[in-house]
């Protein structure tokens, strides 16, 4: 693989020698020996992620960090072999040589992707995980299934039950809607036993979820869902939670249609004092696909429910378990990693089924709010789950945007306009040009395809009176 050189200005020297060693960072000194630099490339590769620099040594007491670098690129080839055998495919890892601005030496700075498979360290016997700074081994076989599970390696949807039979699915209402639909007349247990969902007698996770109309009896505590109302824009606390949380249980495609319409329900009740009481609004498209996603993505092995928390002004969904495969915070509306491909597949051949455009749930989430003016859902990664946030927090004016935009810059097109808003319309955007053009802000130079909105000469005073008038509003 190629490698990209760049010089550190004094700036960007002082911000490296800035940042602390956590979960994303972590410093090592070149002369480290290859088994302890295979643990942290393990780790990172396991866990998120994270950039290793090669060539820094931070002193463990006071944390000060030493320049100790390579003469020239090549002197570091040793490590980039080992880096290289340790992460077969290129794409699961960058080189950058970072050349110091007065000494012309080199430190080596490795960008580690989580991976979709789990990475041993260089004795191939024990693969690493990283917690905040550390290293962690996972040196048990039950350390080795859990870190598995986390990133979707095995799935828990294919683990038979051992309380369960064929009575649970058999003659069932979500079955016998299922099979009406999609394959009539078919033997119950032919057909299961085909689809790996049963198994040596038994059902599996998956078969339970899909065509039992109670799961819940043969997975207590891990295939439920629990909305809780919190009357505040605080915190989760005892003396802020409204009434009883519900649970809502049922077969996996009941679920999410119950618990969406309950979560809409709550909502819409709630209201807000703004120029007049107002009803708080969400998209029911982002609670449906959020909470879809968090059904048939999460992991089934931790025995926990989902959990919905609505409070004034967002709602939480909580789903356990981490993200799976090589899926990230940063690249979770692109990359498609299935934790329960099977219950994925299944219940997208029910009749309305829940995930109707497989893969795109989260894009549409995040577009509907987008149409009502609502800032993006918030994804953060736990230890043991993933939590969407979903805020009632309005997004700037079209107008405002295109401000900004331009106190940074000198002229906007339509396609950048477009962009910065996600207008979808060219017409819809010129709009926006012409109030601003009228207000005296910007004129428009080219035509067509190359035209574009230059800032008039009085543009800062207009905009910073603007400013102080919504101020004043708000």
């Amino acid at each position: 693989m190629s490698f990209e050189e760049r010089t550190l200005s004094e700036k960007d020297l002082i911000s490296l020698f800035a940042i602390e060693e956590n979960h994303f960072n972590d410093f090592k000194s070149k002369d480290i020996e290859g088994k302890k630099l295979g643990r942290t490339i393990s780790a990172f590769a396991n866990a998120s992620g994270g950039d290793v620099y090669l060539g820094i040594r931070e002193e463990n007491d006071t944390k000060i960090k030493h320049w100790e670098e390579f003469k020239t690129i090549e002197d570091a080839n040793g490590f980039i072999q080992m880096i290289s055998n340790m992460l077969v495919l290129t794409n699961n890892y960058e080189v950058v040589f970072l050349k110091h601005p007065v000494l012309e030496t080199y430190v080596l700075q490795v960008t580690i992707f989580k991976t979709q498979s789990v990475v041993y360290c260089t004795d191939g016997k024990v693969p690493y995980v990283r917690k905040g700074a550390q290293n962690l081994p996972c040196d048990t076989p039950e350390k080795i299934r859990r870190l598995e599970l986390d990133k979707g390696i095995s799935s828990f949807e294919n683990e038979t039950v051992a309380e369960s039979d064929l009575s649970d699915v058999d003659n069932t209402i979500v079955w016998e809607r299922f099979k009406n639909s999609i394959v009539p007349d078919t033997d119950t247990e032919a057909w299961l036993k085909k689809q790996r969902l049963f198994v040596g007698g038994k059902l599996t996770v998956a078969a339970l979820l899909l065509f039992s109309d109670e799961p819940q009896v043969c997975l207590p505590k891990r295939s439920s869902i629990k909305i809780f109302r919190y009357q505040t824009s605080g915190e989760a606390e005892r003396d802020t939670l409204v009434g009883v949380p519900i649970t809502v249980e049922g077969c996996a495609y009941s679920q999410i249609y119950e618990a969406v319409s309950k979560t809409k329900e709550i909502i819409e009740s709630i209201r807000k004092f703004g120029k007049e009481f107002e009803t708080i609004e969400y998209p029911e498209e982002t609670l449906h696909e959020i909470i879809t996603n968090a059904v048939l993505h999460r992991d089934y092995s931790i025995a926990t429910d989902i959990q919905i928390r609505i409070f004034d002004n967002r709602v939480e969904v909580e789903s356990p378990g981490k993200l799976p495969g090589y899926v990230t915070v940063d690249n979770i509306l692109t990359a498609q990693s299935a934790r329960n491909p099977k219950i994925v597949r299944l219940i997208n051949k029910f009749p309305e089924a829940p995930n109707k455009d497989v893969g795109e749930g989260l894009n549409t989430a995040f577009e509907a709010m987008a149409k009502l003016r609502l800032k993006e859902p918030l994804i953060e990664e736990n230890d043991n789950s993933v939590l969407v946030i979903i805020k009632h927090e309005k997004l700037a004016s079209p107008e405002e945007l295109v401000v900004d935009y331009l106190l940074k810059n000198d002229s906007i097109t339509n396609r950048i306009g477009r962009n910065i808003t996600g207008i979808k319309s060219e017409n819809s955007m010129k709009r926006i040009f012409w109030k601003l053009r009228d207000a005296g802000m910007v004129y428009m130079i080219g035509a067509g395809s190359v035209a574009a909105w230059k800032k008039t000469g009085d543009f800062e005073s207009k905009a910073n009176s603007l400013k102080v008038n919504e101020n004043k509003e708000n």
